[in-house]
């Protein structure tokens, strides 16, 4: 696939994530606390299917990695709001299958092989294992943010969930320096921006 198209996705998947987090500053500056939309979670989970899409194409195994485990924490959100049930029945069953389509279909089809996943030659394993830890990172808030909401019956996104925010965000933005990734590059350079506005609002007002 032409090398335009594959960074037309990510960065289309990396707009839609700017959007929902500009949506969610928009709402919470204006109430004067962190606020979370429902259209904040669909459009979290648009962006993820193709930002797994992007990782998939650039056989980048820290992209899939995160997405694929935030993805469903996008799922059980919207689930929590309510939404999910206003799914077309066939679109759900889709959304639940998508990650594991692409994975066996790429496998079965030699599109992605195990060995050159994990052993590329023009990314070292220390930059590997950056990027790994990065994503674990910026997932593990949305797990932190899972548990938090699961305890109180209502999706919140609570200051610990903006903290590893900005921590995971700065460490994908060094990985996106070496890697020369532009659509990782740009869209946590705008991220850190508002993580830390966030935790600014949370810490100022409390709420």
């Amino acid at each position: 696939m032409k090398t335009w198209i594959i960074y037309s996705i990510g960065f289309l998947a990396q707009i839609l994530f700017s959007s929902r987090i500009l949506l969610q500053w928009i709402i919470s500056e204006k109430h004067r606390k962190v606020l979370t939309p429902n259209l904040f979670w669909e459009i979290s989970l648009a962006a993820s299917v193709l930002l797994f899409i992007y990782g998939y194409l650039r056989e980048d195994f820290p992209i899939m990695l995160g997405q694929v485990i935030t993805y469903y924490i996008y799922i059980r959100n919207i689930q929590l709001e309510n939404e999910w049930k206003k799914f077309p029945g066939w679109l759900r069953i889709f959304l639940y299958l998508f990650p594991s389509i692409i994975l066996v279909y790429g496998y079965n089809n030699n599109i992605m092989d195990r060995e050159n996943l994990f052993n590329k030659e023009h990314i070292s394993t220390l930059l590997m294992i950056l990027g790994v830890v990065s994503q674990v990172l910026f997932t593990l808030r949305f797990i932190y943010q899972w548990i938090y909401s699961e305890k109180r019956k209502e999706s919140i996104l609570p200051l610990g969930f903006w903290l590893m925010s900005l921590a995971g965000s700065s460490l994908i933005f060094i990985y996106a320096i070496y890697r020369k990734d532009p659509v990782l590059f740009l869209a946590h350079l705008s991220g850190l921006i508002v993580y830390s506005r966030n935790i600014y609002i949370l810490k100022r007002y409390g709420v």
